[in-house]
């Protein structure tokens, strides 16, 4: 049983007429007839009976009307939900980010999605950099933000820009006074930073290693908002992802560049390659160049 075989006894069964009915359906008579046939077939008996002058629906056939015109519903609903996707006019979409990036850049490319396709929900989680790239891996969602993975990715990378790491301080501290820091400058004091398995801490260790400076840790902690917060209430001194500065500023804490050896790496979207994308995704993809190009 199709749809087209569906909408041909439903035709029947309204006009009570194959000529009304092929006529509605913009059929041959013989074309409809046909139809009607194979539906029967396949069904294995019949639903009409006819006379020269008369069409009735056998007791099979009535019990088949109301059947028929929930599938037929059923059918043009997700036809139609279908066309709403393609078209971008219903969906929803998931994104994965690093915590940072999500509370401070995301909010501006999820206004410029919304602008264009307003009818497409948006969600968010934000997790660590780590997670992000496990959460595409897994198809638990299909966007990723996150810093670019030192190991190879069974995935595509879509860089957006250079982050390049930063200290933070406490409004108070020495160090506040001058306009950019050296690392031995600053790991004169209590260090703060992220606790392992981080990516954020894995590269500030190896820029650390490479230049031969050895890394002293007072305090750690699992969220950048909490190193923020430890730092702005005088605990220490931290390096982060430039992408922390205004939440860094908006806790209270003094922001500086770091001289040397700098710390950069660049953040973007990990995804599926483009054509295993939803239309949706496909779009916000888009949308994520645009606005961070």
């Amino acid at each position: 049983m199709n749809i087209k075989q569906v909408r041909a006894f439903l035709a029947v069964a309204q006009t009570m007429s194959f000529a009304s009915a092929a006529n509605m359906m913009h059929l041959s008579q013989p074309a409809l007839s046909l139809s009607i046939k194979n539906l029967e077939d396949n069904l294995g008996g019949k639903l009409l009976t006819r006379t020269t002058r008369t069409i009735a629906l056998t007791p099979e056939g009535e019990a088949l009307v109301p059947i028929a015109k929930r599938l037929l519903t059923q059918w043009e609903n997700a036809e139609e939900e279908m066309k709403q996707r393609f078209a971008l006019q219903l969906g929803k979409i998931t994104i994965a980010a690093m915590p940072s990036f999500a509370a401070s850049l995301l909010p501006k490319a999820i206004r410029n999605y919304h602008d264009v396709y307003p009818d497409i929900q948006v969600a968010i989680d934000d997790v660590l950099s780590d997670t992000v790239v496990e959460m595409v891996s897994n198809n638990q969602v299909e966007l990723g933000i996150s810093f670019e993975p030192y190991y190879p990715i069974d995935m595509a990378f879509y860089p957006l820009y250079e982050d390049k790491f930063i200290a933070i301080l406490p409004a108070d501290h020495p160090l506040a006074e001058k306009q950019s820091l050296t690392w031995q400058a600053i790991l004169a004091y209590d260090f703060i930073t992220l606790q392992r398995p981080s990516s954020v801490r894995t590269m500030i260790e190896r820029a650390l290693q490479k230049a031969e400076i050895e890394l002293s840790v007072a305090f750690d902690a699992h969220q950048l908002t909490t190193v923020s917060r430890m730092v702005s209430e005088g605990m220490g001194v931290a390096v982060v992802p430039a992408l922390c500065q205004q939440q860094a500023t908006e806790q209270g804490a003094i922001c500086r560049p770091i001289a040397s050896p700098e710390i950069a790496r660049r953040v973007g979207v990990i995804c599926k390659p483009r054509s295993n994308l939803s239309i949706a995704a496909a779009a916000m993809l888009d949308v994520l160049i645009e606005t961070y190009a």
